[in-house]
């Protein structure tokens, strides 16, 4: 009889000589194999005859109707996988935008649900829905897309080899799909700071370090720890971005009626093409905590992925970091964590410094030139209000305590052997 302790040895056996099939031969330190094995689903490894033919599918703008836009025309590999305007071109362009900023692909096989408001469930899903959005790539119908994928000579030979039959819509997501679950980040300087190399990042970098985790209260929402490298909690918050310009209940109380609860395509269209954008998660949801919600969007090469926020409103960083410093903008749905913060100017350069060493090498040069461009719009401040950060004036809140760097469990810090990486110096 084959002993329980017999089986678990074949088992770790078998494991180790064939690993999970299409899994990538080497991780980056900041990505987990346990993170990467969770994020694919059984069936939608990301072999390389299916990442080459999405990559193809990913760049060519005849998935659109008038042969114009792909994927990669709002999520530019060269550009970090996003388009670095506030709202991107789509096939209705310059007549009509889409009405939400387009986020980086990369780390997207990570995420919980995709879109800002969370709408789609997998890459799967979210690559179906901009093809069929009228004013994004334009298509009417799954049917018209299949049909002219399947009269392009090499799509008409590719998906036998990679399928086993001729095209269909889920073929096309699942390519798409697979070619995104190849492009994840955690290889950035701060992650080899992370691992013990104290010079990976400078002075600054880690003074901001400190500061994400105390008084910028940043790991709030943007949570970070080794198994849960992210920088996002993956969850919805009001953070009064939309409360520039709209009037939240109004808007709600109009939308409420027009919603249809789980048709992801009218969410989809009312995400994209009108002014119900603003409610956010509510869309998705129709829960009144949920109005001008948004998802935590990672900040992986948050250098390179400018102008930020769902709706491109913040040219800069320091633009983003004068936003919470005064603790957003009032309205009756605003975060419970939203409170200023009372940082300096000094310490809101320590931040930036900060989130600029969450860059990959692949975008090193990209971020050196972007960065640049921000620092020359430090003095255009138009989130600005110095009086009501250090509570002058409003609602004064309490400041969070600034961490201690001789406890480094508090920053989330790797500890090897009793020796301790990570902690500001």
């Amino acid at each position: 009889m084959v002993t329980r302790m017999t089986q678990l040895v074949a088992t770790v056996m078998l494991v180790v000589a064939f690993p999970a099939l299409g899994a990538p031969p080497k991780l980056p330190p900041g990505v987990s194999t346990v993170l990467y094995e969770l994020a694919v689903p059984p069936g939608a490894e990301p072999t390389p005859e299916k990442v080459a033919l999405g990559d193809k599918l990913f760049n060519d703008k005849r998935l659109s109707s008038n042969d114009a836009v792909a994927c990669a025309t709002c999520h530019e590999p060269g550009k970090g996988f996003v388009d670095q305007k506030p709202l991107p071109d789509g096939v209705a362009a310059p007549k009509e935008h889409p009405q939400r900023n387009s986020p980086t692909v990369v780390n997207a096989m990570f995420n919980a649900t995709q879109f800002w408001d969370g709408r789609a469930p997998t890459l799967e899903e979210q690559a179906k829905l901009p093809i069929l959005n009228p004013i994004e790539m334009g298509q009417k119908s799954a049917d018209d897309v299949v049909a002219k994928v399947r009269r392009i000579p090499e799509y008409a030979q590719a998906f036998p080899k990679v399928f086993g039959h001729e095209a269909t819509y889920d073929d096309i997501a699942a390519a798409i799909a697979a070619f995104e679950r190849t492009q994840y980040a955690g290889d950035a300087p701060f992650d080899r700071y992370l691992a013990g190399d104290e010079k990976a990042i400078d002075p600054a970098a880690k003074r901001g370090w400190l500061l994400f985790n105390g008084r910028g209260r940043c790991g709030n929402c943007h949570a970070f720890s080794t198994v849960s490298p992210l920088f996002s909690d993956q969850k919805f918050h009001n953070i009064g971005i939309a409360a520039h310009k709209t009037d939240f209940i109004d808007l709600a109380r109009k939308a409420a009626g027009s919603v249809r609860s789980g048709d992801l395509k009218q969410v989809d269209e009312l995400a994209i093409q009108t002014h119900f954008s603003e409610l956010g998660r509510f869309l998705v949801t129709k829960q009144a905590n949920d109005i001008g919600a948004f998802k935590t969007p990672g900040l992986r090469n948050v250098a390179v992925t400018a102008p930020y926020m769902h709706d491109g409103s913040f040219a800069t960083l320091w633009d983003v970091m004068d936003h919470y410093n005064k603790g957003g903008v009032p309205n009756p749905n605003l975060d419970g964590g939203m409170q200023r913060l009372g940082l300096t100017e000094a310490e809101i350069d320590d931040m930036v410094a900060f989130m600029q060493s969450l860059t990959s090498p692949r975008f090193a040069e990209l971020a050196k030139q972007q960065m640049a461009r921000q620092r020359a719009r430090k003095t255009v401040r138009p989130e600005r209000d110095t009086e009501a950060a250090m509570g002058k004036k409003g609602h004064l809140g309490d400041l969070a305590p600034a961490p201690d760097p001789a406890k480094p469990a508090a920053l989330g810090v790797l500890v090897v052997r009793g020796t301790s990486y990570g902690q500001g110096q």
